[in-house]
């Protein structure tokens, strides 16, 4: 597929492009010709960097300068909703031999006291949000590692200077929210005070794992209930939302997430918790994962799914081929109103060992994971205005007129064609000026220079 000539104009427009309709937050267009996806065949208008009219093919002014995409299709910038931008790209330095969960958290503890200080996280945090920010990602909250330092640093307070740095650092580029992110029972005490009101000065979410402090999801948590109420407060005192990592393993036992949902409206938090992972709702028992999705709606919940990570860290055992795939029940939960969202998550560390902070990449292996196809006309939304909207971002992972040109024309010309080639020659726009930077090269983690 020839690339098509963008304009340099101020004002221009492209013809012909196909948008999948879950990008049309504001309807399909009156009039405009739908494939058998979904997609419909439509003129954009750009000025001044933003979007004019949305109009069917041929009604757009034809007196402005054009590029016809003759029927290609055209995206949004992606919305990552769960990342981790101060653990990525430690895998070389700090293996998990394993690739299990055990594993992850001892080599991100070890790698955490060994190298996290203020120019390692600078260092990762920018090749992360390069390699985002070129894939043609345009907005991404990252969860920080916030658990009481040693003697040496203070590493919440480290890790949330350097987020406050790269947030204005990259503002207008991508749009950056950070979480703070260890165990439940972290929270309690001072310390729980202090950490909330550095989240709350930093303009962030207050998050946490169901799990205890050492242990693994699905260990006894006896005081679960009473440690999701301490984090509630915490959170209502300052206005704070919450996002959560819940239940992240096969375990049926595993049971956190029934727990948030009753603590949401025991708190009267509806619509303002994300919980991320959720994974062993899909291997619970039907009538007990189907009373707790009826009640996740009812909280107003917020589910992410992480389909590249769970997959790769779930049933998880040396010599031993996977049984199953480690994702939460997402069509279930579609099914009863929830809205869920598909996210990177972990990125080159010891959680994950690949990726590239790519969403194109994560949207592609998630509609085969999940099997979001047949038809695939709805899958689009899971990484474009579903996590927008849980962002709380006006115009995040949409095509609208109003909103930011900003765009992904992958070589395709249907929703098959996004999921079957991985795209390496899209095409990605910023405020409808063409992005020309390429990921970074990886000498730029030691700043070693590149060999060519």
């Amino acid at each position: 597929m020839t690339k098509p000539f963008l304009p340099e104009a101020d004002v221009f427009r492209l013809c012909n492009a196909r948008v999948p309709a879950a990008f049309l937050t504001d309807g399909v267009p009156d009039g405009a010709q739908r494939d058998a996806d979904g997609a419909a065949l439509l003129d954009l208008v750009i000025a001044g960097g933003r979007f004019g009219p949305v109009r069917p093919a041929g009604h757009a002014p034809a007196e402005l300068p054009a590029a016809d995409l003759a029927g290609r299709h055209v995206w949004p910038r992606l919305v990552d909703v769960h990342t981790h931008l101060d653990k990525g790209h430690t895998v070389a330095r700090t293996p998990n031999p394993d690739g299990d969960f055990a594993g992850a958290l001892d080599a991100t503890r070890a790698d955490r006291t060994r190298y996290w200080d203020a120019d390692d996280l600078r260092r990762r945090m920018s090749f992360g949000l390069a390699c985002a920010e070129a894939h043609g990602v345009g907005a991404i909250r990252t969860h920080l590692d916030s658990q009481e330092g040693g003697p040496s640093r203070d590493q919440a307070e480290t890790t949330w200077a350097v987020f406050r740095e790269m947030r204005a650092a990259w503002a207008g580029r991508i749009a950056l929210q950070g979480v703070g992110l260890m165990p439940l029972d972290g929270y309690a005490g001072p310390y729980g005070e202090r950490l909330a009101d550095l989240i709350a000065e930093s303009g962030g979410l207050l998050g946490g794992v169901t799990r205890p402090t050492g242990g693994l999801h699905g260990a006894a948590l006896a005081g679960l209930d009473a440690e999701l109420d301490r984090l509630f407060a915490l959170a209502r005192a300052r206005d704070l939302d919450i996002d959560l990592h819940v239940d992240e393993t096969g375990d049926p036992a595993a049971a956190s997430l029934d727990a948030v949902a009753r603590a949401t409206l025991r708190h009267g938090y509806e619509g303002r918790v994300t919980c991320g992972h959720c994974c062993s709702l899909a291997v619970q028992p039907p009538e007990q994962a189907a009373a707790t999705i009826r009640r996740v709606a009812q909280a107003g919940l917020r589910i992410v799914t992480l389909p590249t990570v769970n997959l790769y860290l779930q049933d998880r055992t040396r010599g031993r081929t996977p049984r199953w795939r480690g994702v939460a029940p997402v069509q279930e939960l579609m099914a009863a109103g929830v809205p869920v969202a598909v996210a990177g998550d972990n990125c080159r560390d010891g959680f994950y060992a690949y990726g590239d902070h790519d969403m194109l990449d994560t949207f592609r292996a998630a509609v085969r994971i999940l099997h979001l196809d047949h038809p695939l006309e709805r899958a689009p939304a899971l990484a474009g205005p579903v996590p927008g909207a849980i962002m709380g971002l006006d115009f995040a992972g949409t095509i609208r007129e109003g909103g930011p040109a900003d765009l992904i024309l992958p070589a395709a010309r249907s929703l098959g064609e996004v999921v079957a080639r991985p795209h390496a020659d899209r095409i990605v726009l910023a405020a409808g000026r063409r992005l020309t930077a390429p990921p970074p090269p990886y000498e730029a983690l030691s700043g070693e220079p590149a060999p060519w």
